[in-house]
This record gives structure tokens, C-alpha cells and sequence, in this order.
């Protein structure tokens, strides 16, 4: 997958989750993109607000664990003046802002209650209230929303209120993760290099040498699609000879012998209070003279 709506793959549960979203696309009904990170949700909203009728109206993002709870009602809704501290002035909210568009609203499942109730008067009667105002108003917007949880699961444990999910999930788009999307690996791998080599100038694509093409295959890409692409492009920005295949690959780029200590034990941990009780060390007075000169 890369950006501009592009799609790149082959597997059937990825193609049929590219269907799924064309299909949907026409419609005003709100939309539900379910997958775990990397694997393309917000492309998903994009050809979902690209081929409707709304194409060329806004397509609004908000990432609904970005903001704080207290900010996430007026980031929404909007505000007018003095409607809390800091309100110097009145402000649009997201709904607004998408009014005859499309609103992606990613991690859905992080919204706070308060949010969930207005979210769910904004889908049922298409009208929404700014933070401090008692007048609603009237907003023509299609809902798409991504999650990386499981909301059933939350809505039965009192965490989503079921009858927004209800509301949000006439159409649930499930994007399969890159491990099990069979063929897809070595075709993607190939799209990012291609492109990789092309930004950096390279005159050819030499593509990857077998062992390095059997490590990208069994690699576990708990990252998705934005890990290979990752992965990817740092193997070729790191390899000089452009006429030769790719022969190495680095999975973790934090990886590396001079990678810093984890957090020492806590002040007042026991390992600490028994070293503070115990007997002070002697001092090294050879360092003491050299220190002295």
C-alpha cells in the first residue's frame, strides 16, 4: 500500500478487503476499518472518501488518542469564547471543518464518554454543538472510523457504548495483517525498492539477494506494511553498491552495541536501601592524587 490511494498487493483477503471499501464508497453510510497498526487503515479512508460522491469536499483526520480527554469534546465539536480556560476565542470543530466531506476518525476506541454521546447524536441526527453553546447545528458528514481493538469485546465490557458501534458499523472493513497476506511481502518489497532506488538516483534496481528476499519472507512484521516499507528503504539508503543486490537487512535499527542501559533501580528500591546502608567504600587515593595533579 503507499499513499495517493495507491493499493499494492495480490493476496485474496487483501484484495477483497480493497473491494469491500470501492463498494462502500458511494454510500453515506459510516464505515468501520478494523486492523492492526501499519496495515493501512487510513488508505482504506482515503479510497472510501476518494471514489464517493464527496471527493472533492474535505476529508478531515483526527487521531482520537492524540488529545488529552479534556480537549478531545472541543477538538470534535468545537468551541465558542470563554467556554473553558484558554477559550479566548470561538473555534470550529473537526465536524465543521468536514461538513460535506468525509471525518476519518482513527483509534476510535480511545474516545471518552462524553465523547461517545456526542459522537452519537452528531450520527443520528447529523447535528452537533459546540462546547459552551446551547445551539445545534446542522452538519452533512460521512464517519469513517478505525480501531486496532476489539469493540464488541469493549461495548460488552461497558467501555464503547453498543449502540454508537452499532451505528458506526454498518459496513466493518478488516484488513488482514501482512503475515498472512501469502505473496505480498515479496511484492511490496519490491515496490518500496524500486521506488527507494529511484529518490536516491540509482540507474538500475538490483533488486535483493536470496538470503536477504528469505529473511524479508519470514519475518514476523508485527509492524505491518509501514515496517517493511521501513525496512525496506533503510536497507537500500545503507547499501553502496547500486549495481549489486541488497545482501543485508537490519529489522531493529535501535539494535547496536552501544545501545544506552535500561533505568537503573529505583532510590528506594531494596538494592539501593542496602547499599545505602552498607559500609562506605574506601576511597581510591590513587585517583585522588592524579585528580590533585
Amino acid at each position: 500500500m503507499e499513499r495517493g490511494n495507491q493499493f499494492v498487493g495480490q493476496s485474496g483477503a487483501f484484495l477483497d478487503a480493497v473491494e469491500r471499501a470501492s463498494r462502500a464508497a458511494p454510500m453515506r453510510r459510516p464505515v468501520l476499518v478494523v486492523g492492526e497498526r501499519g496495515t493501512g487503515k487510513e488508505l482504506i479512508a482515503e479510497r472510501l472518501h476518494r471514489l464517493s460522491t464527496r471527493w472533492d469536499e474535505p476529508l478531515v483526520v483526527m487521531n482520537c488518542a492524540a488529545l488529552p480527554e479534556t480537549l478531545i469534546e472541543a477538538e470534535l465539536f468545537g468551541h465558542e469564547a470563554g467556554a473553558f480556560t484558554g477559550a479566548t476565542k470561538a473555534r470550529a470543530g473537526r465536524f465543521e471543518e468536514a461538513d460535506k466531506g468525509t471525518l476519518f476518525l482513527d483509534e476510535l476506541g480511545t474516545l471518552s464518554t462524553g465523547a461517545q454521546e456526542r459522537l452519537l447524536r452528531a450520527v443520528e441526527y447529523g447535528e452537533v454543538t459546540r462546547i459552551g453553546s446551547s445551539r445545534p447545528m446542522r452538519v452533512d458528514v460521512r464517519i469513517v472510523g478505525a480501531t486496532n481493538e476489539d469493540l464488541p469485546a469493549k461495548a460488552e465490557q461497558g467501555e464503547f457504548r453498543a449502540d454508537l458501534l452499532d451505528r458506526l458499523s454498518f459496513e466493518v472493513i478488516t484488513l488482514p495483517p501482512l503475515r498472512v497476506r501469502e505473496g505480498d511481502v515479496e511484492v511490496l518489497a519490491d515496490y518500496f525498492g524500486r521506488r527507494m532506488a529511484a529518490e536516491l538516483g540509482w540507474e538500475g534496481w538490483p533488486g535483493f539477494a536470496p538470503h536477504v528476499a528469505d529473511q524479508l519472507e519470514r519475518h514476523d512484521w508485527p509492524g505491518n506494511v509501514r515496517e517493511l516499507r521501513n525496512v525496506v528503504e533503510r536497507a537500500i539508503y545503507r547499501w553502496d553498491d547500486w549495481d549489486q543486490p541488497i545482501g543485508h537487512v537490519v529489522f531493529d535499527p535501535f539494535d547496536s552495541p552501544w545501545k544506552p542501559a535500561g533505568p537503573g533501580p529505583r532510590k528506594d528500591s531494596p538494592a539501593q536501601q542496602s547499599a545505602a546502608t552498607a559500609a562506605p567504600a574506601m576511597p581510591d587515593f590513587d585517583l585522588v592524587a592524579d585528580l590533585r595533579g
